[in-house]
């Protein structure tokens, strides 16, 4: 009985031996919080100031304190509405480049503390960040590095300003979730008077390496952005979407403030060695900041569709940008958009047809990583390859057959981003059939959504190509969307890539 049950446990103590380790990371790597940030999928943004009093798309610095007046101001309405359409958090201009501050910073006079709004004592920022507080959204602020008010721009003493209100806003409005630097620097301006141009070196001017200290120092969750990071990057327009082929990369020392080659942000670097992710910025309105004669401009619930889809569905994060009014609140037409907009895409994925499917891999690390990860819901569970096998095929078989037009696909990024080109097939009966992508199945990453029209069959399959080394997909869902893509072609045609191009 004793020799029984010790082999017994050497059978076992073998096989657990024998279970294969979990794939060695492939650099570069996120940090926990850029992969949290990247699970926040989509957010928004809040253009305010006096821009919106002004009809101005970039203030010149020069607009009186007394302009800023909203008499109907309420940030819960925002956060009710970003809250309705889905969105995680948000991010409030807190000064855009005409230097007008939205808080009642004490470095400057020109600011709410000296506008009628509230008599005087009224601070846009933390009513924004006790509605975040309320709703549960996270918040974000932008802080222009650029100042077109200021009559000491482009001096040393500039500099020290800057950084005394990036700490005021680091240290008196709770936890940050990410900080705006924008690419725009130098230029001509109000300047205190001067009405002239200023030109700076974006890229030494401001010592950026001093601000991610500070950062570091009071909020090291904050995702930092700029043209090159380090947190994430801009992606290269203002249109909302990155391209096809998306790497969450850069080269170190590459991309900086003011970096004009635009098709290196909307893809990344394939070789980079910094982990760097796109976020799509765009606004729901032409403009950024809100015009009366834009309220028939609002972006349609397709527009938006087609832009969570090359934006999320790229390996990005969607950043939609809501100009508030001259009352302080956002327009209903922009409101009800964005919600119909949530509605559609929770709709379209909202049924995960691989949970009646059977599932099968050409390749299996082990149990622990078997196929059954792809629709366990658990985020840190994936489906991996043993090392050396960089390509590997996924069948779903259904019992009968499905209708199909949306892939949705995601790769454990914590241990890198890997994949390099995929292919998506259905079997018509007879043999396999490329389904119409009609974009390029290169990259994954954290998340790639592909629009397909409807195919009927019982079986899809998902080739991997080619990847930087042993796969690691942790989630897999196949939809059905009764719409199809036709909704989406008129939308889709007024993004020509060499018009996209700033």
């Amino acid at each position: 009985m004793r020799t029984s049950i010790l082999s017994l446990l050497l059978v076992i103590g073998n096989a657990l031996c024998a279970q294969p380790d979990a794939p060695s990371p492939i650099a570069p790597l996120p940090s926990s919080h850029q992969v949290a940030w990247q699970q926040m999928e989509t957010y928004a943004f809040i253009h305010f100031g006096p821009n919106t009093f002004g009809d101005r798309e970039w203030g010149y610095g020069d607009a009186p304190v007394s302009s800023f007046n909203p008499t109907r101001l309420d940030c819960e309405q925002w956060a009710q509405t970003l809250k309705a359409a889905g969105m995680k958090g948000v991010i409030i201009t807190a000064k855009h480049h005409d230097g007008f501050c939205l808080w009642p910073t004490k470095y400057t006079d020109y600011s709410v503390r000296n506008s009628p709004f509230r008599d005087g004592h009224g601070d846009v920022v933390g009513e924004l960040a006790a509605a975040c507080k309320k709703y549960d959204l996270k918040m974000g602020v932008y802080l222009s590095p650029w100042d077109r008010h200021q009559a000491f721009y482009g001096t040393p003493l500039y500099v020290e300003y800057f950084y005394a209100q990036l700490e005021e806003l680091l240290t008196q409005y709770g936890p940050l979730f990410e900080i705006w630097f924008d690419g725009a620097n130098g230029g001509d301006g109000y300047y205190g008077g001067a009405r002239e141009k200023r030109t700076i070196d974006s890229r030494t001017y401001y010592d950026f390496p001093r601000a991610h200290r500070l950062i570091a120092q009071h909020q090291p969750q904050i995702i930092i952005f700029s043209d090159g990071g380090p947190g994430c990057r801009w992606v290269g327009n203002e249109k909302g979407y990155a391209f096809d082929t998306n790497w969450s990369f850069l080269r170190k020392g590459e991309v900086y403030p003011g970096y004009e080659r635009f098709q290196v942000l909307q893809s990344g670097h394939p070789d980079g060695d910094i982990w760097v992710p796109a976020e799509c910025d765009v606004s729901i309105r032409p403009g950024w900041f809100y015009h009366a004669s834009e309220d028939d401009k609002v972006k349609t619930v397709d527009y938006l569709c087609d832009l969570y889809y090359r934006s999320v569905g790229h390996n990005g994060t969607f950043l939609l940008n809501f100009p508030v009014n001259r009352e302080g609140r956002i327009h209903p037409t922009d409101s009800a958009h964005a919600v119909d907009f949530h509605k559609r895409i929770t709709a379209e994925l909202a049924n995960n047809l691989l949970l009646d499917a059977r599932i099968k891999a050409t390749d299996e690390r082990g149990k622990a990583f078997s196929v059954r990860a792809l629709t366990d819901g658990n985020y840190d569970t994936y489906w991996a390859t043993h090392d050396g096998v960089t390509t590997a095929t996924l069948t779903f078989t259904f019992k009968r057959p499905r209708e199909v037009n949306r892939l949705m696909l995601g790769e454990y990024i914590p241990l890198g981003q890997r994949v390099k080109t995929f292919a998506v097939d259905y079997y018509d009966g007879r043999q396999w059939q490329p389904v119409d992508a009609q974009e390029q199945t290169t990259t994954v990453g954290y998340k790639r959504l592909l629009r397909f029209p409807t195919v009927r069959s019982k079986q899809l399959r998902v080739r991997f190509l080619d990847s930087r080394g042993p796969l690691c997909i942790n989630a897999a869902a196949l939809y059905y969307a009764p719409q199809g893509t036709a909704s989406y072609e008129g939308e889709k045609a007024k993004y020509d890539q060499k018009e996209l191009l700033r």
